[in-house]
C-alpha cells in the first residue's frame, strides 16, 4: 500500500460516560500535557448515560490550550448541516481553531430513529451525506447556503462567522459507497476501529478512496487517514484489539502508516484510560514517529 507521507499526529478517544467524568477530565489534562495532537469523541446521544458530545467538547475546550478536538464522528442525521456548520465554527473562534470535524452518515438507524431522526439506510443515507457535506463545506467558508432537494430545505442562509483555521471534514466510512464518497467530497477517512476494519482490509478501502478520488480530479496525497485503534499497551497483557509490550505497537503503527497509509492513530484504551494513555503518549508515540522518519529515509 501506498505511504502517502504526510506528518503523523495522535490522539486518545475520550469516554463520554456521565459517571466516568472526572476520569475524563483527567485524561483530557494528561493528553494536552503530554503533548498529543488530538482529543477525539465519539456521538452517541441515544445512549442514555453519555454526556452529549458538543457540550462535552465545549466544556473541555475551556479548560485545554493546545490540543485540537475530533468529534469522531459526529452523526449528520442528528445534527442538521446547517447547525452542525454554526456549531463547529463557533467552537472554532473560541478555541482559536481548535477543532476538526469527523461526521459519519448515521450508522444505527434504530437508535437514530428512537429520537425522531429519519434512520435513513443505503444510498439514501449516501446521498444524504453527500449534500450534508456541502452544505458544511459552504457554511464552514461563509458562504451563502441555498439547496432545496429529497433530503434539505436550505433558503439562503448566510453563514458565519467564519471559522479562524480551516476545519477539516473527515468522514467516516466502512463500505463501498461511503469510502467513494470519501474520495469525491472529504477533507480525509476516519475508519472504525481496527476491530470492525482489520489491518488486512485496509487496503482495498483506501483502493476505493483513491480511485474515487482520481476520478474526481484530486489528488490522494491531500487526504487525512485516520484508524481507530483500540488495544491495550503491557508485557503480560489481554484484551481486544492490538495487544502487546511497547514494541509491538511502535512496530505495528509505524507498519501501518508506511504500508497502510494512515498518518493519524487515535487510541481507544481498552482498560486503565491514564495509565494507557501515560505508556501511549511517552513511550509508543516517539518511537513511532522516529521509526516512520527512519523508514521513509530509507527509501
Amino acid at each position: 500500500m501506498t505511504d502517502y507521507e504526510r506528518p503523523l499526529s495522535f490522539g486518545v478517544s475520550l469516554d463520554p460516560s456521565a459517571g466516568a467524568w472526572g476520569r475524563t477530565l483527567r485524561v483530557a489534562r494528561m493528553a494536552e500535557s503530554s503533548g498529543l495532537d488530538h482529543l477525539a469523541v465519539q456521538d452517541h446521544p441515544y445512549q442514555p448515560g453519555h454526556l452529549d458530545t458538543w457540550t462535552l467538547i465545549s466544556h473541555l475546550s475551556a479548560t485545554t490550550d493546545r490540543i485540537s478536538f475530533l468529534t469522531d464522528v459526529a452523526d449528520l442525521q442528528l445534527r442538521p448541516p446547517v447547525m452542525l456548520a454554526k456549531a463547529a465554527a463557533s467552537l472554532s473562534v473560541l478555541t482559536d481553531g481548535r477543532l476538526q470535524l469527523g461526521v459519519g452518515g448515521g450508522g444505527i438507524p434504530e437508535a437514530i430513529a428512537s429520537m425522531g431522526g429519519p434512520a435513513r439506510r443505503g444510498q439514501d443515507m449516501v446521498a444524504f451525506a453527500e449534500e450534508s457535506l456541502g452544505i458544511l463545506r459552504t457554511a464552514l467558508a461563509g458562504g451563502v447556503v441555498q439547496l432545496h432537494s429529497t433530503y434539505h430545505s436550505v433558503d439562503g442562509y448566510r453563514a458565519g462567522p467564519v471559522p479562524p483555521e480551516p476545519v477539516g471534514l473527515w468522514l467516516g466510512a466502512q463500505k463501498p459507497r461511503m469510502l467513494a464518497l470519501v474520495g469525491r467530497s472529504a477533507d480525509g477517512w476516519i475508519s472504525p476501529l481496527n476491530l470492525y476494519v482489520p489491518p488486512h482490509e485496509v487496503p482495498s478501502r483506501q483502493r476505493i478512496i483513491d480511485e474515487a478520488a482520481a476520478e474526481a480530479g484530486r489528488d490522494p496525497r491531500t487526504l487525512r487517514r485516520v484508524y481507530n485503534v483500540t488495544g491495550v499497551i503491557g508485557t503480560h497483557a489481554e484484551g481486544p484489539g492490538l495487544v502487546g509490550d511497547v514494541r509491538r505497537w511502535v512496530d505495528t503503527l509505524a507498519e501501518w502508516a508506511v504500508d497502510l497509509g494512515f498518518d493519524t492513530f487515535v487510541f481507544w484504551p481498552a482498560t486503565d484510560p491514564e495509565r494507557q494513555l501515560a505508556l501511549f503518549a511517552d513511550e509508543v508515540v516517539p518511537a513511532v514517529r522516529q521509526r516512520v522518519d527512519a523508514l521513509r529515509s530509507a527509501r
